[in-house]
Parts: structure tokens; sequence; C-alpha cells
């Protein structure tokens, strides 16, 4: 178990005292809820939060608004870690024990990044004071990461935004309190096709004969042939052996008054995810070609725009060892009588009987994390899902620390997401989770910042594993990141501060 120095001490007696003001800006955060590219207000906050504590801030960096890098101290070692704060669209829920959303339409934190990203904000301040208190040398990097739900922290790698960092901390709320072990994260590749219809007057020549000349296939038409198209084709992509994905989104269809006018602009956005970067070019190559063939078809021009191509995970067993040392010290989540009586409010809510326990307050071993997470996929496969996170750890060593987020569940029974969403929101219980994560994060950073041994440990297996795993930046650095896409967002108008898509029909 990893040992409690003085240092660790000061830096959790900070999580400690800082406690009400913790769960106040989570709070802050959880209500804010913008989602990918959009989180103005959010990044503002953490930004004002750090800057208020002694970082020095740059605010809008890797061509990203919604993006900061927080640092404090010099010399090394560079120690690491990031926040999130993107929301999921459609995942609105109120913070009452019943299900309720003024607009179901808008974003909600369902993992909840808000939780994610005020957790290691916290660890990073409690970090800086107790190196500050007891003289420890190093330099602490916070990266404000925007949109981790399309995977934009490939746009820092690709940027060079990841050199000369020492070792890297992250974590997320989950099932469970452990560490991401030997199976990591795959990738996850997305990207939009863009099609434009910009001259439909030369769809056919002009004729006197005709009364008129035939309608375009127009820019609708573009994406409904490349979402029927990519349907038919997507047997032919993978072999069925492994666990891959591929899911669409339809960005804009036209976006205009029905008329006797060929829309003129249509988007469709692919997501896919893959155990390696082979599987994954060969998903993008057939995507490509059908998109090229489409464009052909309907008279259209297209623009491919890739919104993130990520790399897969780099194991580092000395950094999750470390972690998890971290977290027995720690000691998982522990929820009080009125912690369980908000989950008991909603089992009861739902017609279900109320639990004894509702929350798992126990450790899982690394090694029992390792047997759940192979066990669905097959023998073969080295990686499995998803995670921005892994582009940390082709610069350095990296971990991904699991803390259990409340949460409700009735053997036998599937039970609707809404429980999930306000539980992360709701003060107290989510208030737990991140404490935990925080203490994790900076007693994991403090061993490497006053340990040299710990952190060569780290490094030295970080090196030799690279040597033999290697992948290399998928994403050109000369490309700008899609922030110029039409994401789903909060506008203002006349009636003011409203979800870009109303509620038709409700009051």
């Amino acid at each position: 178990m990893a040992n409690l120095t003085e240092a660790k001490k000061t830096a959790f007696k900070w999580i400690d005292d800082n406690a009400e003001r913790i769960s106040d800006f989570h709070s802050r955060i959880w209500n804010y809820a913008e989602s990918s590219f959009r989180e103005y207000r959010s990044a503002k906050a953490l930004v004002k939060f750090h800057r208020e504590e002694g970082f020095k801030v740059e605010h809008g960096v890797a061509g990203m608004p919604t993006a900061y890098i927080a640092s404090w101290g010099d010399g090394r070692p560079v120690l690491s870690t990031y926040t999130e704060y993107d929301a999921t669209p459609s995942a609105a829920q109120d913070l009452v024990p019943y299900k309720s959303a003024a607009n179901p339409y808008k974003a909600g934190h369902s993992d909840p990044h808000s939780a994610l990203g005020v957790a290691a904000l916290s660890a990073s301040v409690a970090l800086k004071h107790a190196m500050e208190k007891h003289g420890i040398e190093g330099t602490i990097k916070v990266f404000g990461t925007p949109a981790e739900k399309v995977c934009a922290k490939s746009w820092f790698a690709a940027k060079g935004c990841f050199k000369g960092l020492d070792a890297m901390v992250g974590w997320h709320p989950r099932a469970y309190t452990t560490v991401q072990y030997e199976t990591q994260w795959g990738s996850y590749w997305n990207v939009a096709f863009i099609f434009e219809c910009d001259e439909p007057e030369k769809w056919m020549a002009y004729a006197e004969d005709l009364p008129r000349n035939a309608r375009a296939p127009g820019a609708l038409d573009a994406v409904a042939m490349m979402f029927t198209t990519t349907k038919y084709t997507k047997e032919a992509m993978l072999p069925r052996t492994g666990l891959w994905t591929i899911n669409e989104a339809i960005m804009a269809a036209g976006q205009a008054t029905a008329d006797n006018i060929s829309p003129k602009i249509g988007i469709i956005q692919y997501a896919f995810r893959s155990p390696s970067l082979i599987q994954q070019n060969q998903i993008a190559k057939i995507l490509i070609n059908n998109a090229e063939s489409v464009a052909r078809i309907t008279g259209t021009k297209l623009t491919v725009r890739w919104v993130t191509k990520q790399r897969t995970g780099l194991f580092n067993k000395a950094l999750a060892d470390l972690s998890y040392e971290n977290l027995e010290l720690i000691g998982a989540p522990k929820f009080t009588d009125g912690d369980k009586e908000i989950a008991n409010e909603l089992l009861r809510n739902m017609g279900y009987p109320e639990q004894e326990e509702p929350y798992n307050e126990e450790l899982t071993t690394p090694q029992e994390w390792e047997r759940m997470w192979r066990s669905g996929i097959p023998s073969h496969q080295k990686k499995h899902g998803s995670d921005d996170y892994v582009e940390f750890q082709w610069h350095c060593p990296g971990v991904w620390i699991q803390v259990y987020r409340p949460q409700i569940r009735v053997p036998g029974v599937r039970l609707p997401r809404w429980p999930h969403f306000y539980l992360g929101g709701k003060k107290g219980p989510i208030d737990r989770t991140i404490y935990t994560a925080a203490k994790a994060i900076s007693g994991t950073l403090m061993d490497l910042a006053e340990d040299p041994l710990k952190l060569k440990a780290c490094k030295d297996e970080w090196a030799e594993r690279i040597k033999h795993e290697y992948e290399a930046p998928q994403l050109d650095p000369e490309w700008d990141p899609p922030i110029d896409l039409p994401w789903p967002e909060y506008v203002v108008t006349e009636r003011g501060h409203d979800w870009h898509i109303p509620t038709p029909g409700r009051k």
C-alpha cells in the first residue's frame, strides 16, 4: 500500500477543507450542461478557478476555444491530469427523483463529465498546495479537454501539447472503484461527410421542348444515399469476429423549408470503434469510397472532415499498481444514510423495494477488473472500447483510475437512464465520488513527485513498451479541429436561453 506522507496529508486536507466549495462548483458545471465543442461557460468557470488558485492558464489552445492548459511550478517532473466538462445531448434530467425534463433533447451530464472535471481540478489544486507547503519541486499541468464524447484529445496530441510530460493520471466515474489494467482501450475515429449542392442548374442540360429542368437530387438525397449505402456495405467492412461498432448521426439535412428547391447542404457523421488502427483504416476506406461514389451519383460536392482519429491505449503496470495502492490507502467512496435514502427514494418511486446497501462501497482489484472486462470479448482481442485519454499514453506513462459513481440497480431489470443522470448531479452521493477521485489523483501524482524511483520505474516501462508497440499520431497537425460543424448547442433568442431543438407540441 502507498505511504501516507505529510505532503499527501496536506493535499487530502485541502480537499476535505474545501469539500463544500468543491460540491457547489460541481453543481454549477452540472447545471451548465454544455455539449461537445460548445462548453463556453464551463471552460470559463474552470479557467477562473485555476487562476484564483495561482495557476497560469492559456485559454483556447489547440485550435479549440473551449480548451485550455493550466500550469503551476517549474522544472521536473512535469506531472499532468485533465479535466472534462462536455455533456451529452438528450440526457437532460431535472434534479428530482422522477423522470422530468422541460426539454428532453437538451444536454445533460450522463457520465458525468462534470464530476470528472471538478475532481481533477480539485486534485491539481490540492497537489499544488501540498508541493508549495512542503517545498517539493516540479510542474503541474492540467489540460482542459473539451468534447470527450467525440474524443477531441487527439487534437492536443496533433498540435504538440503533450510533449515533455513525465506522467499523466486521469480518472472516470464508473460502476467500480479500480484502475484500467492490461486490456486497454481501443481506437475511436469520427468523420463527417459534407455534401453540397452548389450548382443544381448544371444537373441536366436546358432543352426548349421541356417545360422545366429535372430537379437535381440535392444534398439531402446524398445523405440518404450515404446512409443506405453504408448500411449495405457494413457487413463487408470487417468480419464479425471481434467487438467493433459504427454509428451515424445526421448533422444537417437540407435545413430549409420544404420547397421545389434542391437542399444545398447535408452532413452525416460516422463514429467507429475497433481494437486496432488496421481495422480503423479498413472502415475508413469503405466509408470514403461510399461518400465519393454518392457525391458523383448526386452531383454534389464532397468535403471530408475528420472529427478525430484516436490511437489505442498503452498499458503501464507500474503506474497502474501505484494508483491502485493509493485507492487502497483512501478506500472506495463511503455513502451516508442520507445518500442511501436518496437511492431508496428513487427505487420506491419506480415501484421497486428498498435496498439496505444500494451502492457499491468496495474496492475491485485490478486483476478482478481485468477478468470482468475481458469476460465479454474474444480471447484474441487485445483492446476494447474507447476513451481519448489514451493519447497521453503515447507521450508519457498514463493511467485511468475508475471511481464508483452512485447508481441504482435492480437484479434482472434494465432500468431507464434518467435515474443515472439524476444521481450524477445530486449533492451528497456524487460528492463522495468526486472527493475520492481527487485524493486518488493527487496521491498518485504526489508519489511520483516525492519518489524519483517510482517515476523512473513508470518511465522505464513506458520506454520499453513503446519500442515494440508505437503508434504514430493519426491526425495531420495542419488540419483544424471541427469546431465549425453544426454541433448541438444552446441558443439565445427573444425567447431566452434555450436548446437549439425546441419541444414541438409541448407547453
